[in-house]
């Protein structure tokens, strides 16, 4: 080997060994301490909670000191670990510490925000930085639904609504619904397949449902009427606007001028009874008709036989002309009548009385009169022998 050669293996061995020491720090330094987590990036519905889960490991033990910058004024970020708020952690030297950052991002929050968490001990320093993008529905979103927006019937009719709450975010939420109506009105809600319970569950991904039944206060005017339904989905709150619209209330009364609910009249003879018919409801009712379920061979007439219509509170009389048969035994007979209209209905029943004529009763006390005769005339012509 040349001399020059020589002196040339020299000095690179000479400079190596002057070098070693510095070098060794370096790459203690870079394993000193570090800070990681599986997704540092991510993306989340506004007014949600993100959790970041962080691992901090030192090549010896020491304990590091943790913080945060970056993170807006309107948000709210926390280090946590242990059941605590943590701003240090002690690491062991071989095993990752976990810390868990819990990151609440505002309903207004829009874009991406950058939030650097710090780590220093062990004689290093790392950052590890987080983006947090804001998006709507970004998770799966909450919608609660109504088959109908209006429904339209009569004061005493019931009224049924069915929500439909759809779940569409990858875990399961509790859900409650309550009612709010006018005064006077009863609004019901009834969780499905949990009628007696106050809260139940939709599965991720899935929907239930809500029953609404809202009845009426009495004889409520005709109107249009506001009903609002407060569905609780997990933290969110959903507002549903329905309403009921009053035509009003049908109710109809069959009776007398005289409240009186009997008459009487011979067989065979044509009698004339009179009804009234009320309309005690809120709303006209209309093509008001009679009838009348007679014993066999008798005959009902009405006039007149159809009514138009009736206004509320309105009277109507209806003069019925009752038949007996020719050959009715006189006594006692229960008439029913019934009034009915597009809307309503009602029912009264008559006593009705049939009396002996006066030819009959002619007749029959002549044969009384006979009779007695005879039975005197042969007693008299045969009773002493």
């Amino acid at each position: 080997m040349s001399s020059r050669r020589l002196r040339g293996v020299l000095l690179i061995s000479a400079f190596m060994l002057a070098t070693a020491p510095a070098l060794a720090p370096v790459a203690l330094a870079a394993d000193a301490l570090t800070l990681t987590t599986p997704y540092p990036s991510v993306t989340v519905s506004p007014g949600t909670r993100v959790t970041f889960n962080l691992s901090v490991k030192t090549s010896t033990s020491a304990r590091v000191d943790l913080s945060l910058t970056g993170v807006p004024s309107s948000w709210t970020a926390a280090l946590h670990g242990g059941g605590f708020v943590v701003g240090a952690v002690q690491t062991s030297g071989t095993d990752a510490t976990e810390v868990r950052l819990d990151v609440d991002v505002p309903a207004a929050a829009t874009g991406t925000t950058r939030i650097t968490v710090n780590a220093q001990g062990n004689g290093a320093r790392v950052e590890l930085p987080l983006d947090i993008k804001a998006q709507a529905n970004v998770g799966g979103e909450v919608k609660v639904e109504s088959d109908y927006e209006t429904l339209r019937g009569a004061s005493d009719q019931t009224f049924t609504f069915n929500l439909n709450v759809s779940n569409q975010k990858d875990e399961d939420l509790t859900y409650s619904a309550t009612g709010q109506g006018p005064a006077g009105w009863t609004v019901d809600t009834k969780l499905t397949g949990s009628a007696q319970a106050a809260s139940a569950t939709v599965k991720a991904g899935g929907t239930s449902g809500v029953t609404v039944t809202v009845t009426p206060a009495d004889n409520a005017d005709a109107n249009k009427y506001p009903i609002t339904i407060a569905t609780t989905v997990g933290t969110e709150q959903f507002t549903t606007d329905l309403n009921v619209e009053i035509t009003g209330s049908y109710k109809l009364t069959l009776s007398t001028p005289s409240q009186t609910l009997s008459t009487h009249g011979t067989a065979g003879t044509a009698t004339t009874q009179q009804f009234t018919i009320t309309n005690t409801g809120t709303a006209p009712v209309t093509k008001v008709t009679m009838s009348a379920t007679a014993p066999t061979n008798w005959k009902v007439d009405f006039s007149p036989t159809t009514t138009d219509t009736i206004a509320p509170n309105d009277v109507v009389t209806i003069t019925a002309t009752i038949t007996p048969s020719g050959d009715a035994i006189a006594g006692d007979y229960e008439v029913p009548f019934s009034v009915k209209a597009t809307e309503a209905s009602a029912n009264a029943t008559v006593r009705f009385t049939v009396e002996a004529s006066i030819l009959g009763a002619i007749v029959g006390a002549a044969l009384i009169v006979a009779a007695v005769g005879g039975l005197y005339w042969v007693f008299r012509r045969y009773g002493r022998r």
